[in-house]
């Protein structure tokens, strides 16, 4: 087979500014606050000195002036919601700083600004922004995590004092793994059942104070610490419980819902549901900077084991006068050359993600919302699973030298392994993916688990619909252009997107075919649905694979270099036809690919490993990692021996 050829030399720049996209002032500003800035991570300290830490770093962090980015003009800030997300991103080589920030400025700060108006924004917003106001965005309770909708802390009108009582009426109801609540939050973002003269009016949020001006608890607010966790030991995750708390009515952030003084609740939504879900999608860019920031924080894994594997030598090789480099043999570079590859296709997802978040967050475009929070959510699971799978890769990739903390690496396996399940768990997003690709979903507002997905099937009649959602002209004449045989190239972009197409549309329909028997006159819509929960995962799955290559498609399009253009056209081959080979069973057992063609995509793959090895370093550090987070000596001890060899290489050619 004939491997398409990688150029000896590529415009790094060129590399460089396409991968820092749209928002690329706001990666520079935060490289080069960040540069003047010391912020390491405290993880050697113990729980109380790295919280500690972490807050004083949250201090500095917020008269850099990032914070501001995300924030409304009005209150001083810039009012860029996508350079918020990207530049949480930057954060990925101290975690708990990024978790922290984001609790202060996405969740907490995102929430009074999404939710509240503007007595709430003039109010808080400003002291939020310079953290004299630390904060928690109170959701998650014991007995309901992923289901937001039947949260059990209840808020309950009294119109003789014009206030709202607060109140967790059971264990279950507790408020647990709250950021910023067992040390130093303030005020929190509560979410409760909103009842009003008996009528419960759903899930809505109020202010609630937490501790006073000396640091202690308010009357009837009960505080606990979660103690320590697998990672991230600088946040302070802690349990809230409330008793009969007293807040005044102005309390209730009231964009989406008001109640009068004497108890008359108004809102511009009607729909119970559709009102839920407006409000959450209104906080969708906590997920989204979720995604942006495991997939920096694989990046900057990869970047330590690919510096280090270029360098650390083993075993003879016959007319040498060294040992081998163990990027140089193949079992190394199919490690981790795929799974770069596929960081270079999920960084392009994760920036078309971000400027979807951008222009739709506040427009009124109710089926573009849907189909950001469908997307970000696809995006937000396999992107921290791939940070999970790579890290640890990359962790095995560096011997015992990965194990050590001094190499980062353990500390970036303990800090992102709770990714997968925070900001939604991954395996209930996935089916919120799935639900947004079945016809007629994108009118409902039905509950985000099991039995609310069996109430829509059961209601519906069902079919499946496929969507494009980058650069349509482009992938569509990529994809009419493939040749339809089992002869022609595995390189044909034409025939790798039909691929991508097909298997999609294959997996949907037979999912609306299995779900259909929900609509039987003896069938229960629940087992139905239960039944095929595997196989909803994986329409979701499939789904969000053919939305990534599209994504990396059209970014190799904006590419203005013609041998930069034609690096990423190998490297997204790699991304590709890697993800062909893990999944070839299916392919095989549905005579998508014959046995020949699959051995031919091995081939491909082992190929590709060795045309993009030279250039793999170079690779990775185009991303702009900042400098600051690259502290392990493998990595960095990596980079002088890479210099000194070029400078003797140098030497030897003049």
């Amino acid at each position: 087979m004939d491997i398409p050829k990688t150029p000896d030399r590529f415009d790094r720049a060129e590399l460089a500014a396409l991968l820092d996209g749209r928002w690329a002032a706001i990666r520079a500003e935060v490289r080069e606050a960040l540069a003047g800035t010391d912020l390491p991570p405290g993880d050697h300290l113990d729980t109380e000195a790295h919280r500690a830490l972490t807050l004083e770093q949250l201090h500095l962090l917020a008269k850099s002036g990032i914070p501001e980015i995300g924030f409304p003009v009005a209150q001083g800030g810039r009012g860029d919601v996508g350079g918020s997300v990207v530049s949480l991103e930057m954060l990925a080589g101290n975690l708990s700083l990024m978790v922290k920030a984001g609790v202060q400025w996405g969740l907490f700060g995102g929430a009074v600004h999404a939710l509240g108006t503007e007595r709430h924004h003039e109010r808080y917003l400003p002291a939020i922004m310079n953290v004299d106001l630390p904060g928690c965005f109170a959701m998650t309770e014991t007995g309901h995590g992923s289901d937001v909708q039947h949260l059990r802390t209840t808020a309950v009108y009294d119109p003789d004092s014009e206030e709202f009582v607060v109140h967790t009426p059971h264990e279950s109801a507790r408020k647990e793994y709250i950021g910023n609540a067992a040390r130093d939050g303030r005020l929190a973002v509560v979410f409760a059942q909103l009842i009003t003269g008996g009528e419960r009016h759903g899930v809505h949020a109020l202010l609630v104070p937490l501790r006073d001006g000396a640091g202690e608890p308010m009357p009837g607010v009960h505080l606990s610490d979660c103690g320590r966790k697998g990672g991230l030991n600088g946040v302070d995750n802690g349990r809230i419980s409330f008793d009969q708390v007293r807040v005044p009515r102005e309390a209730l952030l009231n964009r989406y819902g008001d109640v009068a003084p004497d108890g008359t609740y108004r809102s511009p939504i009607e729909s119970t549901g559709k009102r839920f879900f407006t409000m959450l999608g209104t906080l969708i860019r906590g997920r989204i900077s979720v995604a942006g920031t495991a997939g920096s924080a694989a990046k900057l894994a990869l970047e330590i084991a690919l510096r280090y594997g270029s360098v650390r030598r083993q075993f003879d090789r016959p007319g040498a006068s060294e040992e081998t480099a163990v990027l140089d043999y193949l079992g190394h570079q199919r490690k981790l050359l795929p799974a770069l590859a596929r960081s270079y296709a999920l960084h392009f997802a994760q920036e078309q993600l971000v400027e979807t978040l951008a222009e739709v967050q506040d427009s009124g475009d109710e089926r573009a919302r849907r189909e950001l929070e469908s997307r970000a959510a696809g995006l937000k699971a396999v992107t921290t699973w791939h940070a999970t799978s790579t890290i640890q890769t990359a962790r095995e990739a560096c011997g015992g030298a990965g194990y050590l903390a001094e190499n980062q690496l353990p500390q970036l396996k303990a800090d992102t392994d709770v990714f997968t399940t925070f900001e939604g768990d991954n395996t209930v997003l996935l089916q919120l993916v799935a639900k947004g690709l079945l016809t007629g979903y994108k009118d409902q507002f039905e509950e985000l688990g099991t039995v609310g997905m069996a109430r829509f099937v059961a209601d519906q009649f069902v079919g499946a619909v496929i969507e494009r959602t980058a650069a349509k002209s482009l992938v569509q004449r990529l994809v009419d252009a493939a040749q339809r045989d089992d002869e022609g190239s595995v390189f044909d972009r034409g025939w790798q997107l039909r691929l991508f197409d097909d298997r999609e549309q294959h997996v949907l329909d037979g999912l609306a075919r299995r779900l259909r028997r929900a609509t039987g006159k003896d069938a229960d819509p629940f087992e139905v649905f239960n039944a095929a929960q595997d196989h909803v995962l994986r329409a979701a799955r499939v789904h969000v694979d053919r939305v990534v290559l599209e994504a990396f498609v059209a970014g190799i399009e904006r590419c203005r270099d013609a041998e930069t253009a034609r690096l990423l056209d190998r490297v997204c081959d790699l991304h590709v036809l890697s993800s062909i080979e893990e999944d070839r069973g299916w392919f095989l057992e549905h005579e998508r690919i014959t046995p020949r063609r699959a051995k031919a995509v091995t081939e491909a793959v082992n190929g590709l490993c060795r045309e993009l090895r030279p250039h793999a370093v170079e690779l990775v550090e185009a991303f702009g990692i900042p400098r600051q987070w690259l502290t392990a000596p493998i990595a960095t001890g990596a980079e002088a021996a890479r210099q000194e060899a070029q400078r003797e290489h140098d030497l030897a050619s003049s």
